[in-house]
């Protein structure tokens, strides 16, 4: 940044010899000439100038012809406009002291401007104090540069003081300081400014008018915005931008593409910007077909290199479900913009691509990239989709150091995260640490104790939240009601359910599928079904999924069926619920019952979702499917897998052989409970870590009945702690025995 000088300092400054004329020059014939238009084939120093800085010769002030004769506001005027050194402004601004156009209003004015465009608004301040009685376009020339650099508190203040000074404003002054009020947030400020724009007559500028619809937009009064855009004559693209981008950006996304739908009738000539907004729209309802439409339209008129637009449709891609273009979107380009590094990775986490989440959030850091609190969370987000816990600390370590540590939503994503990763001791390490506990903060914390099962302590911590004069929220009781239920807590979650409404709260779809969930575990399926018989509010989905469960626990065929015509009434592409009735009809050996839903589920173009399980081994995951022979170290793996069966049959485990859904021989159904995805993972994790290691599994179905029983004898055999996370919850299996109960 230039220095600003004294009036002594900046003349001393004039006889230096950074711009200057040839100390002679070659007299001239001005009589061709009636004002000051010198062509540059015919005097070097314009030609000079056009290409590197102007030297000014002190000696051509004193007796030279030239000088006598020069316009000299139209000589500062063009080397003002030819200006792009900041060090030169000082040596400029001492001149015109020399000159004696030190307040020359149209020279002051440019100056400011240039200064300000160099960004040296300190110095085009400095000159708009020197400058005495200022007229409006000087006040425009200060308020429109510190705008432009977004200082906008700045630019108020000196809009204020020309209010106080008496200096009427023009259709100039006014967008600038919208800006200034727009930035700042001050909406206020800037209804006062829409009454100055009555009071001086300004009403039918259509810039004025599209800068006060963007005030109203961004500053969340969108209702105030379509008001003044209805009252515009005159629409401009700008117009139709300020109103499409405000409702886009406040949560209206269908009002933004009604709009846009009625600028294309109109055939306006769109621009990048507009498009931006209306991508972000289309991402916002999901609607990636249209959004491929805008796509082809960018390309189509040219504008497919404008970055704002890329990142638009990178954005749209990761957060409508195809990653993959995303990722190819963003492969090329490189910038470092974190809202775009934020959408890959929160578009990643949201799509099932956990690893290439995390990931992305290893390669940004390693770029020098800073990560903001959306960065934290997403990543956050996608370690607990993982499930690692080496991953999961290396996380809370990276955060640790960074100024998130106390941020209250940062830290009830680790809560979350670690409760998911199978530690809930440490979920609780991070809540203990949480200075400002809000009742998110400690519903996570509830949610993390009905995740593994602990009903006693998620009932606890409930009565602490309360002695702590917290309010508990719908979420505190789904994590309430969920513990229960998983612990076999049946009185207790019953009366928890009852109490919902003295805490004002509505019981939502997801208390009332808890509470059957709690019924139908415990065996009380008759009650479950009055229960859903008597709501207040139709059954949804997780209502009737749940008493199906419940029935295929306890083999209650007619009522199950009854359950499932419900589901496929309601939700007739979804895969589980005809697994579930399957596994209903092969647990009692209704073999024609499973090949019927077979059928119907070929029919319906549905497939089942294969089972896998993973076993974080340092960090790195390995995936084993049922059987699978893929592994490199398949041999060991197996060699091990049948040492385990026969310590088991050793110690007299019998395999639960109604587990297996096909009607095979005795033999080969326990041959293919051995070989499940969970029971590959296991073996494997004892040959590659060393003895008393806690083995960390995840299965994304529901742990089978037999391998649930055969986990809790292996746990005692090779002295492990097995934690293993089904998709419903998490089991820790410790010296034979398991956290559920064998209340699952």
């Amino acid at each position: 940044m230039a220095l600003c000088f004294s009036l002594p300092r900046r003349l001393a400054i004039a006889n230096l010899s950074l711009f200057s004329l040839p100390a002679k020059t070659r007299p001239l014939d001005f009589t061709q000439f009636t004002s000051f238009q010198f062509p540059l084939s015919t005097f070097k120093f314009f030609k000079s100038c056009s290409t590197s800085p102007l030297y000014l010769d002190p000696y051509f002030y004193n007796d030279n012809l030239l000088y006598n004769h020069i316009d000299l506001v139209s000589y500062y005027t063009f080397l003002l406009d030819k200006l792009t050194h900041k060090s030169h402004l000082n040596e400029i601004h001492a001149r015109l002291y020399v000159s004696g156009l030190q307040f020359n209003g149209f020279l002051v004015t440019k100056f400011i401007n240039v200064s300000a465009n160099l960004g040296e608004i300190h110095h085009a301040r400095e000159l708009f104090d020197e400058f005495p009685d200022p007229y409006v376009f000087v006040w425009n020339a200060i308020i429109r540069g510190y705008s432009v650099h977004n200082m906008f508190t700045s630019a108020i203040e000196m809009y204020t003081k020309m209010q106080e000074m008496g200096v009427r404003p023009d259709c100039f002054t006014l967008p600038p300081v919208l800006k200034a009020c727009c930035g700042s947030s001050a909406v206020e400020i800037g209804r006062a400014v829409h009454g100055h724009i009555f009071r001086h007559g300004f009403e039918s500028d259509v810039f004025v008018q599209n800068a006060l619809v963007a005030l109203y937009a961004k500053c969340g009064q969108i209702e105030r915005a379509r008001m003044v855009f209805d009252e515009l004559d005159d629409r401009t693209i700008v117009s139709w931008t300020a109103i499409i981008s405000g409702y886009a950006q406040n949560g209206h996304p269908m009002e933004a593409l009604k709009f846009f739908k009625q600028l294309r009738e109109l055939d306006v000539e769109l621009d990048w910007i507009v498009l931006v907004s209306v991508l972000r729209a289309y991402t916002d309802v999901e609607d990636l077909k249209q959004g491929k439409c805008v796509h082809g339209f960018v390309f189509k008129i040219g504008l497919e290199l404008e970055l704002d637009l890329r990142i638009s449709l990178t954005a749209m891609y990761a957060k409508c479900g195809q990653p993959m273009v995303a990722k190819f979107l963003f492969h090329q380009m490189e910038v470092s913009n974190v809202i775009l590094w934020n959408c890959m990775i929160s578009g990643f986490a949201k799509n099932g691509y956990a690893n290439e989440a995390v990931e992305l959030f290893w390669r940004m850091i390693s770029k020098n990239i800073r990560p903001d609190e959306v960065t934290v969370r997403s990543t956050i987000l996608a370690c607990a989709q993982v499930g690692s816990l080496e991953q999961a600390r290396w996380m809370d370590n990276y955060i640790s150091d960074t100024n998130y540590r106390n941020d209250v939503f940062v830290n009830t994503a680790l809560i979350d995260m670690y409760a998911k990763c199978g530690s809930v001791e440490l979920a609780r390490k991070v809540f203990e640490q949480t200075v400002n506990r809000d009742v998110v903060v400690w519903s996570a914390m509830v949610m993390g104790y009905g995740l593994h099962g602990q009903g006693r302590e998620a009932i606890g911590l409930f009565g602490a939240m309360k002695q702590a004069g917290v309010c508990p929220n719908d979420v505190t009781f789904i994590g309430l009601l969920t513990a229960c239920n998983h612990s076999g807590l049946v009185e207790e979650g019953w009366e928890l359910f009852h109490s919902i409404r003295d805490y004002g709260i509505e019981p939502r779809h997801q208390h009332y599928a808890c509470v059957v969930d709690l019924l139908g575990r415990a065996g009380y399926l008759e009650k479950a079904y009055d229960f859903i018989m008597n709501m207040p509010i139709e059954p949804a989905v997780s209502v009737w999924g749940a008493l199906l469960s419940a029935c295929k626990i306890y083999r209650h065929v007619k009522l199950g069926e009854y359950a499932a015509e419900q589901l496929f009434s309601l939700d007739p592409l979804n895969t589980g619920h005809y697994v579930q009735l399957s596994n209903l009809y092969a647990s009692v050996r209704l073999w024609d019952g499973v090949a019927k839903i077979r059928i119907l589920m070929k029919e319906r173009g549905l497939s089942k979702d294969l089972g896998y399980s993973t076993i974080d081994i340092n960090g790195k995951l390995q995936v084993f499917r049922m059987g699978d022979k893929s592994h490199p170290r398949s041999k060991e793996i197996f060699k091990e897998l049948d040492r385990l069966e026969r310590r088991l049959k050793q110690a007299g485990f019998l395999p639960d052989t109604d587990s297996v859904l096909h009607d095979l021989n005795s033999e080969d159904k326990e041959d293919t409970l051995c070989n499940h995805s969970e029971r590959l993972a296991i073996a494997y994790g004892l040959i590659s870590t060393p003895p008393g290691t806690t083995l960390r599994i995840t299965k994304n179905l529901r742990a089978c009945v037999n391998c649930h029983s055969a986990t809790k004898l292996i746990s005692k055999l090779v002295c492990r702690e097995i934690v293993v996370r089904d998709a419903n919850r998490f089991h820790h299996f410790k010296d034979g025995l398991c956290s559920c109960g064998d209340y699952w």
